[in-house]
């Protein structure tokens, strides 16, 4: 004992690298041009959309989506894993009971020694029946009942080591859950305003459709009264079947995202079906860019849960270190145990029977090829592996950023040119379709102003939902909807009804 006692003082040594946070290092201001003033609310950013419907989805989303599931499932994971952690720091111990029958050898061992006694001059064993050890041929049962108990002692923070890096991981799970949460969220709003800007699509392309066939009519009237030559109105049916052919694909590409949206919020593919029919009365509200102000960067990046995960990440791998390093270093055992032991059940628990054992053993690590020192250079190596992608994880976010604020910028003033454009093309169909009623153009004139007004109106909607949809990217490049998730709690009802158990 008194050569374990050093090792005993030793307790609370903990091995390995301490871990020490990152330094951040972002710039004060972003690059790209932002509005100047007081931020939004970036938690519930979907709200400046100003659409009950793109709210509730939302909402709904955050609440059931299968991977915000599948996510609070491996946040509970971790925290399972730290309590099995937190056990190797304590001894353990259990309870049990046992009974052996015994029947002695005739020709070996004890009863071979009693048989010998027995056979000198006559004598006897001295050992009754049932008592001692028991004459050849016969038996003898024991009872034993008791507590044993068992205690590797932490002395070099192996297992404390542990608890860090378990603990780490339950943080790490959590900020993960935070980032799928800023995922979906980004997801159905995307997937919504997708689906409003091919309705919005849709209705330039019917709104377009009935003027080809209002002018046709206007042609087979002429045409019957001899005013133009029937080849007019055939060129007419020939433009109205090129607008009809525009239609089905954007009614395809809309029932996608419709199918799409019903997985996002939980659902079946066809469970938002018939939802969306009719685009809200007056569209679409096209939501103001979010203000960014200067200095943001740094807040950015203490915010951003993928870049909190990948911190927490980090001091994972720091602590992993502290548990190989601890193998290289001696292990102390201790265990005991304090059980009844009798021949009967009569007098089993009487103080007689009482039986104590303990044992204390220590273990130097001696020979194993570099096993050991393996471990921990892997350990070092994942650590090593971690930190690349934190800082990868801190660039990518900063870039996401810069871009989404590039793309918003150039959107805006694309969509001021093309609102132009609109304005322009209008005027002209008006003036040339004016002209060609007293007969000063032709039929091919209306019909290259119409379809310059239909792609002009189409471009400027496709320019007004991507800039919609940058906006979305720049939410989510913020980090934005993370504070909208449920907490995670104990298991759902769900999964404790689940079959697979």
């Amino acid at each position: 004992m008194r050569k374990i006692l050093p090792f005993l003082l030793l307790a609370g040594c903990t091995v390995g690298p301490n871990y020490q946070a990152p330094k951040l290092i972002a710039p004060q201001r972003f690059a790209e041009p932002q509005v100047a003033g007081e931020p939004g609310d970036l938690g519930q950013w979907w709200r400046s959309f100003n659409d009950p419907v793109l709210t509730g989805l939302v909402e709904r989303g955050l609440a059931q989506n299968l991977d915000l599931r599948a996510a609070a499932s491996r946040v509970r994971q971790a925290r399972y894993e730290v309590a099995q952690s937190r056990a190797a720091l304590f001894p353990s111990a259990d309870i049990g009971g046992s009974v052996n029958r015994t029947e002695l050898s005739k020709n070996g061992g004890f009863a071979a020694i009693a048989r010998n006694f027995g056979g000198g001059a006559g004598g006897g064993t001295g050992v009754t029946p049932g008592e001692g050890i028991g004459l050849p041929g016969t038996g003898f049962t024991t009872w034993t009942v008791g507590p044993t108990a068992s205690w590797q002692i932490d002395i070099f923070g192996g297992a404390t080591r542990g608890v860090q890096a378990a603990r780490a991981r339950v943080e790490q799970a959590e900020w993960s859950r935070r980032d799928t949460g800023v995922t979906i969220a980004s997801e159905i709003a995307t997937g919504y305003l997708q689906l409003r800007l091919l309705q919005r699509r849709l209705a330039i392309a019917n709104a377009e459709l009935r003027r080809e066939q209002e002018t046709l009519q206007l042609l087979e009237a002429q045409a019957r009264n001899g005013l133009i030559p029937a080849v007019d109105a055939d060129r007419q049916r020939t433009q109205i079947a090129a607008a009809k052919g525009t239609i089905d694909p954007i009614v395809s590409q809309a029932k996608a995202q419709i199918h799409a949206l019903g997985i996002l919020v939980g659902g079946t593919p066809e469970e938002l079906t018939g939802t969306f029919d009719e685009p809200p009365p007056g569209g679409v509200q096209l939501s103001a860019p979010p203000i960014v102000p200067a200095g943001l960067p740094s807040d950015l990046l203490r915010r951003r849960p993928d870049i909190r995960a990948a911190e927490r990440r980090l001091a994972a791998a720091t602590a992993d270190i502290g548990v190989a390093v601890a193998d290289l270093y001696p292990k102390i055992n201790l265990n005991g145990a304090a059980q009844f032991l009798s021949l009967g059940l009569s007098n089993l628990f009487s103080g007689d029977s009482v039986q104590l054992s303990g044992t204390a053993g220590i273990s130097f690590p001696l020979l194993d090829f570099g096993r050991r020192k393996g471990a921990v250079g892997v350990r070092r190596e994942q650590r090593e592996q971690s930190y690349v992608a934190y800082q990868q994880t801190v660039l990518r976010a900063l870039s996401e950023v810069e871009d989404a604020l590039a793309r918003i910028d150039a959107e805006q003033r694309r969509a001021v040119s093309l609102r132009q454009g609109v304005a322009s093309a209008r005027r002209s169909v008006d003036a040339i379709r004016a002209q060609y009623r007293v007969g000063l153009t032709s039929l091919t004139a209306v019909l290259d102003a119409q379809a310059a007004l239909l792609q002009a109106e189409d471009n400027l909607a496709q320019s007004e939902g991507s800039l919609q949809l940058d906006i979305v990217q720049l939410y989510r490049a913020l980090g934005g909807g993370w504070e909208s998730l449920p907490t995670v709690g104990a298991r759902p009802a769900y999964v404790a009804a689940a079959p697979a158990q």
